[in-house]
């Protein structure tokens, strides 16, 4: 669907918005997971403000962009997306991303305040580890196909209908495999903490990033840190979706309404 920017048509393929709004208070962007689509986040604008536009991120190779080519190298991604998403800048809005998409956001809101941009009100960062904790195991979008599909399914973030569809694996598959591949190859790059408010929120299930992992992203920011912890595993932003809309949506209203909301009065201990 066609997005606006300040009530004029934008035309872009990258962004996804099930109601537009013609004057936002606030855009919120969302960034999928590993493998995921613009529809992760299609019925979030029921949950949130009226005057908030949610706008999806659809990256190449999934969705109605099935046909392009899935990115492997954050740099490039970022690089082709920056023109796309700077017009909407000057309109106060926020970034959400969970899990890959969590590492997606982070690192654009470092490239869009490089390039003098107007700063995000907000970056909430979902089942994601802080970004100067690498991860130690080792990569797996290197692995023969079998032993791939076994792994991805160990992570538990795709549909068990999905796995035990050959056909529909052999379609789903080279994407994760180009995703896993744009996750394990980046490579952090210190540099000045943002002064953007940070949220980050995390699965009690989730064996994949743990509290420390969680609690190091108060280091990127010199603004207001938080964390929120949610009953489900990684994928605990599907599981218990109406608690963590309701976060979102505080959290947006917070930092709406100076600096001190929500997001200033509720630190991590």
């Amino acid at each position: 669907m066609m997005a606006t920017h300040s009530g004029i048509p934008l035309r872009s393929n990258w962004f996804q918005v099930p109601r537009p709004v013609s004057n936002p208070r606030l855009r919120l962007f969302c960034f999928s997971y590993a493998g995921g689509n613009a529809s992760t986040y299609r019925d979030w604008h029921t949950h949130l403000p009226k005057d908030v536009e949610v706008c999806s991120v659809q990256l190449p190779g999934r969705g109605n962009r099935f046909k392009e080519k899935a990115f492997t190298d954050l740099d490039t991604l970022l690089n082709s997306m920056l023109p796309e998403i700077e017009p909407y800048t000057n309109t106060p809005y926020a970034f959400f991303g969970h899990s890959m998409g969590a590492q997606v956001a982070f690192e654009l809101v470092r490239k869009l305040r490089d390039r003098g941009c107007p700063e995000p009100k907000c970056l909430i960062v979902s089942g994601r580890r802080a970004p100067q904790r690498q991860k130690k195991s080792k990569p797996i979008y290197t692995l023969p196909e079998t032993e791939f599909r076994d792994e991805i399914r160990r992570l538990n973030g795709t549909p068990e209908e999905a796995l035990n569809n050959p056909e529909l694996m052999d379609l789903v598959s080279p994407i994760l495999r180009a995703d896993f591949q744009l996750i394990e190859t980046w490579i952090y790059q210190p540099s000045d903490p943002l002064d953007v408010p940070v949220m980050a929120l995390g699965g009690v299930k989730d064996n994949q990033v743990s509290m420390d992992d969680l609690e190091d992203w108060s280091k990127v920011t010199k603004g207001p840190f938080c964390l929120e912890l949610f009953s489900g595993d990684h994928f605990f932003i599907n599981q218990v979706p109406d608690s963590l809309l309701s976060t979102v949506s505080h959290a947006i209203e917070s930092v709406l309404g100076g600096a001190e909301g929500l997001l200033a009065t509720r630190k991590t201990s």
